[in-house]
């Protein structure tokens, strides 16, 4: 692979070796980080940028090219397809555009904890702040592995071009292009930092199953009895939040692999929503937004330099990115062993899940594949409030092949190693989105305490009459109204009609995916 692409790599601020200056008195290696006119240093902490129009993924405007490498593999009901001779000259394209910048700025580091099952990544781009967030988010090379440095994967990252749809094969000027084989990525028309981590996850979700590893849009984390869980969930379900406990150690908060060894962290930092961040509740977060050495995108800064992580003017999607190790528990290895409890994160904007409840093997397929949630303000553009939505396996944009391959996958993972798994609601009680409230974390902690740890497993359950799963009658120190959904709705009967219209949303949703699996899930 043609990894330079004639492009003259020219260095400056953060060098090959991904360096950054670490002097908070000298902000000029930020200055090309202003953003039309929009980035700002904190006093003594982190550093504050400005997205610009898109503060969310595009996932409309991602692409993989059909190419006769990977095409029989790629699931192409679920993913836009470009021509590669469109791939062809969009590259051209980008790389007259980094031809002709005064400076670039390149990183190279790996994606993946298990060296076994990690890939080198070079990031070019035209932006520090880019630079500096992927040197954030992806882990940094030895001194002597950078000597030996061989990229694996390209990512030729230019915010500021925009394509021409007509003569780029793109839908608007905002791009983000796969090509498989040459495990090279095109990404312009966004200055939304999040398309280079994510672009990396959709790469390792295609060839970690060529690999035996399953690669899971997940969260995880460790106790001290060396038992381990992660936390399957979409943007805003409480990934970052419930894995960033002070009684366990963080593996990471977003994307991981589950390979013969354990489960491995597949990035080197955490990239967390902050809007209306809770210093009580979240407290190991909330000390990474007063740090030097984060990233927050679009939170609200005045001119002292004071943040306000309440204003959500910009967006819902506020975001801090920062190193796991500034995480006071993070584990060192971003590895452990295999995963006592598989915990699958909803939140549900009807009001209508429990708050926790235990699914068997068939089930944990059944939700696996239906991947319930609500996609929450700020996460897409468009996107103003919590619409319920099915992404599949927790993470549809993200998915080159298809859902099956995943799903055969973690179904072996559970077999094997007899992982419990539940089914946590992080949406509303009391009622849909509106009228319920959300539910309490402390509550939410308390049920993940008593479940990762063993204290459910000889509590009394009953049995969901629609969706067929067990729910614990009650968990020591959580109240025990909040495990019975349909008691905390003024009008129990109108809960009912809203659970049938929700069991019926799952059916009908599943009717793509093995009949054989369909009996699993809720009855209508």
């Amino acid at each position: 692979m043609d990894v330079r692409g004639g492009v003259d790599l020219r260095i400056h601020g953060i060098t090959p070796s991904g360096t950054v200056s670490a002097n908070p008195s000298a902000p000029m290696l930020y200055a090309d980080a202003i953003i039309r006119g929009e980035a700002r240093i904190a006093d003594g902490g982190p550093m504050v940028v400005d997205t610009g129009s898109h503060t969310g993924r595009s996932p409309k405007d991602k692409f993989i090219v059909r190419e006769p490498g990977s095409e029989g593999r790629i699931w192409w009901d679920g993913n836009q397809e470009m021509a590669e001779s469109s791939f062809e000259h969009l590259r051209e394209r980008v790389v007259d555009h980094l031809a002709h910048e005064a400076t670039l700025y390149v990183v190279d580091a790996f994606a993946g904890a298990d060296p076994e099952h990690r890939i080198a990544v070079r990031v070019v781009t035209t932006h520090p702040y880019h630079a500096l967030f992927a040197r954030t988010m992806f882990i940094d090379p030895t001194p002597d592995e950078l000597r030996g440095f061989q990229p694996q994967a390209l990512v030729l990252h230019a915010p500021a071009l925009e394509s021409v749809p007509e003569e780029d094969g793109t839908r608007t000027g905002t791009f983000i292009a796969l090509h498989p084989s040459r495990t090279e990525i095109l990404v312009g028309g966004t200055f939304y930092a999040g398309e280079i981590k994510k672009s990396i996850f959709t790469v390792m979700n295609d060839r970690l199953p060529l690999e035996g590893v399953l690669p899971m849009h997940c969260s995880a984390n460790v106790g001290e009895d060396g038992r381990s869980a992660v936390f399957f969930g979409l943007s805003g379900t409480g990934k970052t939040t419930l894995s960033a406990d002070p009684e366990r150690a963080l593996i990471g908060d977003d994307e991981h692999g589950w390979g013969t060894n354990g489960v491995f962290n597949v990035e080197g930092g955490c990239y967390a929503k902050v809007i209306r961040l809770s210093e009580t509740a979240e407290p190991e977060i909330y000390k990474t937004t007063r740090t030097f050495g984060t990233i927050l995108e679009n939170v609200a800064i005045d001119a002292r330099g004071t943040l306000d992580l309440d204003d959500d003017s910009k967006t819902e999607n506020t975001r801090a990115a920062y190193k796991l190790e500034q995480v006071a528990n993070a584990h060192p290895d971003k590895r452990a062993g295999h995963p006592s409890a598989v915990v699958m994160l909803t939140a549900d904007a009807f009001g209508i899940l429990p708050p926790i409840a235990r699914l068997d093997r068939d089930q944990a397929l059944y939700y696996f594949l239906s991947g319930f949630t609500s996609k929450l303000a700020g996460t897409e553009i468009g996107i103003t409030e919590p619409q319920p939505t099915f992404s599949t396996c927790f993470g549809a944009p993200f998915l080159p092949q298809p859902p099956a391959v995943y799903a055969d996958m973690l179904g072996r993972k559970l077999d094997e190693h007899r992982s419990a798994v539940w089914l946590v609601n992080t949406g509303w009680t009391g009622g849909p989105f509106g009228e319920g409230s959300r539910m309490p974390i402390a509550a939410t902690r308390g049920l993940l305490h008593a479940a990762l740890s063993g204290a459910l497993e000889d509590v009394e359950y009953r049995l969901d009459p629609v969706f067929g799963f067990r729910v614990p009658l009650e968990v020591p120190g959580v109240d025990a109204e909040l495990l019975d959904p349909r008691g905390t709705w003024s009008d129990p009967e109108r809960y009912d009609r809203k659970a049938r219209e929700l069991a019926q949303m799952f059916r009908d949703n599943f009717e793509k995916f093995p009949p054989q699996l369909a009996a699993a899930g809720p009855v209508v």
